[in-house]
């Protein structure tokens, strides 16, 4: 039968605490009572002299670092934290997409997406002010249908993961078969952000575009119950204007809604109308 370290303690520390007890010590013994005398002769203060293997018994069924097999228990293997993602190489190294504000960066935009090709794979990188799901689809015709789409999904456990979609009409079918590797993912300051690799060319399947080749780019983001995306936040999401090339790095911003009506044309001419009107007043 097999006897656990912690049992072989415990009965080595009973044996040493029976022999202490049932052996008279002898003067000479290290393990005799230590005596002496009071002021006025009185017997002095018995103390036994600690032994140092019941000492080192109990303090090992005392330690707790160890397990009850004897183990010490294992720590837990360091997490290396999301890097942010880095808007000065934006035009340089890698091509980014940014939907809000003006001057916004991937911190402050409503949506913000960036891509850059490191040897066989692109690498993109999103983020989105939303606590659910934020995505970018590829598209020949900036309408939403017949599109290959990934998708980076906050779940309930408060994990960042990577979806591989495919719209069938206006509904967004999850796809077993998911491209991306090197997958991170975080959620923070109610923003979805995430990172991941997908390779260049895969072959040719309905659902997987070839990405040396240049399509529209679909962004959208919204909100997600139990992991599963629902409806986007806006009924028009943005659309990039033209085809978007991952041999060509932009810096492309797109103002959103709040902030174009005051880029519209008309708009322009009626500030300026009005702004006529002002300085040299009516005939």
């Amino acid at each position: 039968m097999m006897i656990s370290l912690r049992s072989l303690a415990q009965m080595l520390l009973l044996l040493l605490q029976s022999g202490y007890r049932g052996v008279a010590p002898s003067p000479t013994d290290e393990g005799a009572l230590r005596t002496g005398h009071g002021e006025h002769g009185e017997p002095g203060h018995q103390e036994p002299h600690k032994d140092s293997y019941s000492t080192f018994a109990s303090e090992f069924l005392e330690s707790r670092y160890l397990s009850d097999d004897g183990y010490p228990f294992p720590t837990a293997p360091p997490v290396d934290p999301f890097a942010k993602i880095k808007v000065s190489d934006c035009g340089v190294t890698k091509g980014c997409i940014r939907y809000g504000k003006p001057g916004c960066d991937a911190e402050t935009c409503d949506y913000f997406l960036s891509y850059r090709r490191i040897g066989t794979d692109v690498e993109y990188e999103m983020s989105a002010d939303t606590d659910g799901w934020v995505a970018v689809g590829f598209s020949s015709d900036k309408k939403m249908g017949g599109d290959d789409v990934m998708g980076c999904v906050h779940d309930d456990n408060g994990r960042v993961r990577i979806h591989h979609f495919y719209n069938v009409g206006q509904w967004a079918k999850e796809i077993k078969r998911n491209p991306a590797r090197d997958e991170e993912g975080i959620f923070e300051n109610n923003r979805v952000t995430c990172r991941f690799k997908r390779p260049l060319y895969v072959p040719r399947e309905e659902t997987l575009v070839d990405l040396h080749l240049s399509w529209y780019y679909l962004f959208a983001w919204g909100p997600a119950i139990q992991g599963s995306i629902t409806r986007h936040d806006i009924d028009s999401p943005p659309v990039s204007d033209r085809m978007i090339s991952i041999y060509k790095y932009e810096d492309v911003f797109m103002p959103s809604t709040a902030y174009q009506t005051f880029n519209s044309p008309l708009c322009l001419l009626l500030i300026v109308a009005l702004t006529f009107y002002l300085l040299m007043g009516t005939p």
